[in-house]
């Protein structure tokens, strides 16, 4: 019996180790990536910005990323809406307090197929040391090798409410309006290489 089972475990572990050994890990080319934002301003316009400093890691078996696991980092303080002043404030505590909450995290729990390569991405996502779920749509805009390197592209869009995560601002205008809108659209345009 005990060698039967020990037979087993050989088993297991070579099927196992060999579907694990063909996982491949990608990560962004941030040269060709870009983590922005656009938010309501004064509520008759908008204003965007995006983040200059973070990591993406995707780790995938399958050619189509539907098993995908993704993890992204994101430096709060790197935060660039091309207004130094107003970059400031929204490292500030009215918004992300930076200096407390250095690190933005989101970390994927599932990948579910929602049409030809698009995708419904849930996970969750920590923001000032509260974390929500969220999901976030996807588009696979398909693979292409250059330089030696293969190379996969994505589209990644959703919102969320900034209330939600502690980004507190919530300044008024005298018609009764947000200064600054609850509501942040996210948009992430993602070249990512395959490691070797």
């Amino acid at each position: 019996m005990k060698r039967i089972s020990f037979a087993w475990a050989l088993v297991a572990l070579f099927i196992f180790g060999t579907a694990s050994a063909s996982a491949a890990t990608w990560k962004a080319d941030k040269v060709h990536s870009q983590v922005s934002f656009e938010v309501s301003h004064l509520v008759i316009s908008s204003t965007d910005g995006k983040f200059n400093d973070y990591d993406v890691t995707v780790i995938a078996n399958k050619d189509d990323f539907s098993d995908a696991k993704i993890e992204v980092n994101i430096k709060t303080a790197s935060v660039d809406t091309d207004n130094e002043k107003r970059d400031g404030h929204l490292r500030s505590d009215d918004f992300f307090a930076a200096d407390q909450h250095p690190n933005m995290k989101f970390v994927g729990k599932s990948m579910k197929s929602n049409g030809k390569n698009k995708y419904k991405l849930t996970g969750d996502l920590t923001i000032r040391g509260i974390t929500k779920e969220v999901v976030l749509d996807v588009e696979y805009k398909g693979t292409a090798t250059a330089w030696g390197t293969t190379k996969a592209g994505f589209e990644i869009t959703g919102e969320i409410n900034r209330f939600d995560f502690g980004l507190k601002f919530d300044k008024t205008l005298e018609t009764g309006g947000l200064v600054v809108g609850e509501t942040v659209e996210i948009e992430i345009d993602l070249e990512l290489d395959k490691q070797a």
